[in-house]
């Protein structure tokens, strides 16, 4: 039966993204390149619509069938409201400020149900205050730093399906086989209808629809695991290294440049890297880099927690030095 339903997502996700480039293409909601894009040829966007509805439509069957507790059910429920102002913002563009009110309450919504960052430090005010912060920063952060990262061919689709892969290793390697290894798996499939068409050369973008929600959800799924035991947080931050490092890092240069950090800019390590070598070597990289550097390295934390410290630095240390090497922040 589970198989079936990670099945249908796949093709429900394929199928759905060859209506909404018609669609796009009908209604001209077309990528036009310009001085600050990656892409050089127009382009139909929104195709991450058919990955959260090829999402939610596993979900609900999950759910229904008794597969999925209650609170990780409507905790992942209410993040179809970023998907729902990605869209409206895909077609008309909304102001930076009501879309950041839309993000926090959806991550206000997903820490009630499914937990924040576990401390480990008890039920003191001050730091359950501190865990709650930190949560909602994270969730809105990842949200749009994967949103920020979403600017070539078929890389915030491979960064997903890599991370979640490598976490369903990890979790099947742990033997805590529960619904959210089922979720994780449908979300797998429904990226890889869409990435059928999102490939380099890309035939249709995910847009804001895709891409914000994406960011929440990897975010939001990383909490439930950490809550119930099945995967560690850390490990996540080590697994989701690529896209952090390099948004945080341009974020941080141009802020120390003075800035305005919320215009559009293509001063990203991966930008520089993919025109250089293409969009296709670029996220190739970024495959390879999570599956034979960053997975070995958060499987080790379940060996050896002691050295977790060490695994990030050698995690992010030469991420890092790969978005200085390429000027990563400076306008060209």
């Amino acid at each position: 039966m589970n198989s079936i339903i990670i099945f249908f997502a796949l093709v429900l996700s394929y199928g759905l993204t060859y209506l909404v480039r018609l669609f796009a293409l009908h209604k001209n909601i077309i990528d036009t390149p310009n001085e600050r894009s990656s892409h050089s040829v127009p382009t139909p966007r929104g195709g991450g619509l058919a990955i959260v509805i090829a999402f939610y439509t596993a979900l609900l069957v999950l759910y229904f069938s008794g597969q999925l507790q209650s609170s990780v059910f409507m905790g992942l429920l209410g993040l179809s409201s970023i998907a729902v102002i990605g869209f409206i913002d895909d077609h008309k563009h909304i102001p930076a400020r009501y879309r950041l009110v839309v993000h926090f309450a959806a991550a206000t919504w997903s820490c009630y149900w499914l937990g924040v960052i576990p401390l480990g430090l008890g039920d003191i005010a001050v730091f359950t205050f501190l865990a709650w912060g930190g949560s909602l920063f994270y969730l809105v952060w990842l949200l749009n730093l994967y949103n920020f990262m979403d600017g070539i061919d078929g890389i915030a689709t491979t960064e997903a399906i890599t991370v979640l892969v490598s976490a369903a290793v990890l979790i099947i390697f742990n033997e805590h086989i529960d619904g959210i290894l089922l979720i994780m798996l449908v979300l797998v499939a429904a990226l890889l209808g869409f990435l059928l068409w999102n490939w380099p050369p890309a035939k249709i973008f995910m847009g804001d629809v895709g891409s914000a929600f994406l960011g929440i959800l990897l975010a939001s799924l990383s909490l439930v695991t950490a809550n119930n035991g099945s995967l560690s947080f850390s490990i996540w931050l080590i697994l989701l290294a690529v896209f952090i490092t390099d948004a945080t890092y341009t974020l941080l240069v141009r802020l120390l440049r003075g800035e305005k950090v919320y215009q559009a800019h293509h001063s990203h390590a991966y930008q520089y890297l993919s025109r250089q070598y293409g969009h296709k070597r670029v996220t190739m990289g970024v495959l390879l880099i999570n599956v034979f550097w960053l997975l070995p390295l958060a499987g080790l934390v379940n060996f050896y927690s002691q050295w977790l410290m060490v695994y990030i630095v050698l995690a992010y240390t030469p991420l890092i030095m790969v978005a200085m090497k390429n000027h990563a922040g400076l306008s060209e």
